[in-house]
């Protein structure tokens, strides 16, 4: 039988059970409403006339209101007869009301009337009880009915809730397991459900379809074994290690440059957890560290290879993809990718030990030319006329800016190579910030800039490298003092924290601009369209001084309002 009809006929009959219920008790409570009516209507209303009457001999029929209100109540019960003998009675009550009017003191009269006036109580009190006894057998018959009805839709439904589920569900959970089989390429998955209804159409047609793709599977299988070797071929002849984990970190290939480096052979390591070969391998265990540990920021890795000292940059590239019908992306792997930097590490190297190299022969011969021009101002050495003293300053200014470039230039080679040694020293945040404003102190009095320095008493110690650090301060204050406008103001400040010691530098010249702000510790950056010196290198070793030393440096800045540059070192345990 098919499902549908199933659902029709059992839904059917259950609605059909619940529509004859719903019209049986709607039959058998109007009948109990229209029993129940009767009788307060008819018999009841009868009695209480009665009563009434009986309640007006009591109080006097002589009188004539109580006549009155005796003869409104028989008025009444005349006109509710609705009984067999009522009739007769009432004429009797009838009779001896007449007869009493005229000898209302006759006590044989109030007798007989007061007995017609029972008659008709027994009357309809009898009535009642015939009609009470009625509205019970309906009332029975109505419970039976309805007991029966119910227990039918009861057994009806019950029978459709054990059944109807599991019908509809069973099927469905069989044919899910099967598809379930062919998204996992399970083609030669079978439905055996062969019962004449939807769901038999279903496997039918499910079992087609699965046949099909077998057959299809089966027809791409060579094609997909020569992608696979294509594939193999080409990571093989990329000349880069290339290695591919899949989902569960086993290795799923290696090419050639890869197994040379790792002094390996694929067929040793295809297949195997790469947690264990890392074991007994230091650099697949070195390749595979970000998977298990913290990411740590990124270094160029030293490998020995091609008989030298070789540089790689890694990557670790996850594969995921979105499956047909799915929302969320699925993880199938990682493939570990190293790119050898060595030739550029090499040049590197070659443009350090330039730049270190002719640094260092600059800054003899201009420290001598700024020698010379010293003497040469001496009056001793002979008097000069006022072109040959303005000729004298500018090669002075000259040679101190070659010498400040050639210097700053030794410091980043030093810092590039790793050679910048440091030389901490137990030293007074006072005297760091004496030696930086002393040392512009002629460039802020050319240009009538006041450097006004805050510094309060009893500050801890530093343990920092003095010459470095102020030189730092130095060039932080020779900053403020190129970007303020003449006759500005340049505040120092030197205030303690928790464990540390804060430096600000601040100007009120023409500031920033919002987009430059993350720019100026990169090294060689210079403001564009800024016509002042500089090599854009001094913010970039500043910074590197300090991190080194266990510091920070910031900057905030508000365009057109001046620049705050601050500096945090850290307290020594020893102060």
């Amino acid at each position: 039988m098919r499902i549908q009809t199933k659902l029709v006929l059992g839904l059917g009959a259950l609605f059909a059970l619940v529509a004859f219920l719903a019209i049986l008790s709607g039959i058998y409570i109007n009948r109990l409403s229209a029993d129940t009516k009767n009788i307060l209507v008819a018999n009841y209303n009868s009695v209480s006339y009665s009563r009434e009457m009986l309640l007006a001999l009591d109080e006097g029929i002589q009188m004539p209101h109580i006549q009155q209100k005796f003869e409104a109540q028989l008025k009444r019960q005349k006109e509710n007869i609705t009984e067999a003998n009522e009739l007769e009675a009432t004429g009797r009550v009838t009779a001896d009301f007449e007869r009493i009017k005229s000898a209302p003191g006759d006590t044989l009269l109030l007798r007989l009337l007061r007995k017609d006036l029972a008659d008709i109580m027994l009357l309809n009190m009898q009535a009642i009880r015939r009609k009470s006894s009625i509205a019970g057998k309906t009332a029975d018959k109505a419970i039976g009915w309805i007991a029966v009805s119910g227990t039918l839709c009861f057994i009806i439904a019950f029978t459709l809730l054990l059944n109807l589920p599991a019908a509809i569900s069973n099927p469905i959970k069989t044919l899910t397991t099967s598809i379930r089989g062919i998204a996992s390429k399970n083609y030669a998955q079978r439905i055996y459900y062969n019962k004449p209804d939807e769901f038999g159409d279903m496997a039918r047609a499910f079992n087609t379809m699965a046949q099909k793709l077998e057959e299809y599977n089966n027809s791409n299988l060579a094609r997909l074994m020569s992608e696979k070797q294509r594939v193999e071929t080409l990571i093989n002849n990329i000349h880069e290690p290339v290695i591919g984990l899949d989902e569960t970190k086993k290795v799923i290939f290696i090419n050639e440059e890869a197994a040379r480096i790792t002094n390996t052979k694929p067929g040793d390591v295809l297949g195997k957890p790469v947690q264990d070969l890392a074991v007994s391998n230091d650099l697949i265990r070195m390749l595979i560290r970000d998977f298990f540990e913290p990411a740590t920021p990124h270094e160029p890795l030293k490998i020995y290879a091609d008989n030298k000292e070789s540089y790689f940059d890694k990557a670790i590239i996850p594969i995921r993809i979105v499956s047909t019908g799915e929302k969320e992306a699925q993880h199938l792997g990682d493939v570990i990718f190293l790119k050898n930097i060595t030739p550029f590490k090499e040049l590197d190297h070659a443009k350090t030990n330039f730049i270190a190299t002719v640094s260092h022969e600059l800054k003899t011969p201009i420290s001598s030319i700024k020698m010379s021009a010293q003497l040469l101002e001496n009056d001793r050495v002979g008097n000069l006329n006022p072109e040959q003293k303005e000729l004298v300053e500018s090669i002075q200014e000259d040679a101190a800016r070659l010498l400040k470039i050639t210097s700053e230039l030794l410091n980043v080679t030093q810092l590039e190579s790793g050679k910048l040694q440091l030389q901490p020293v137990l030293c007074r945040p006072g005297d760091l910030i004496g030696k930086a404003v002393q040392a512009n102190e002629t460039t802020a009095a050319a240009g009538n800039i006041q450097v006004q320095v805050q510094l309060p008493k009893d500050l801890p110690f530093l343990n920092v490298d003095a010459d470095k650090t102020s030189w730092v301060f130095s060039n932080l204050i020779s900053n403020a003092i190129r970007y303020s406008h003449e006759n500005g103001l340049i505040r120092v400040a030197v205030t303690a924290g928790e464990g540390e010691v804060l430096f600000t530098v601040k100007d009120f010249g023409q500031g920033i601009a919002p987009f430059y702000i993350d720019k100026i510790f990169d090294r060689y950056f210079r403001i564009p369209g800024s016509k002042k010196e500089g090599t854009g290198l001094g913010l970039s070793i500043s910074k590197e001084l300090i991190e080194a030393q266990g510091g920070s440096i910031g900057v905030r800045s508000e365009f057109g309002a001046g620049t705050e540059f601050t500096v945090k070192l850290p307290v020594t345990d020893n102060s």
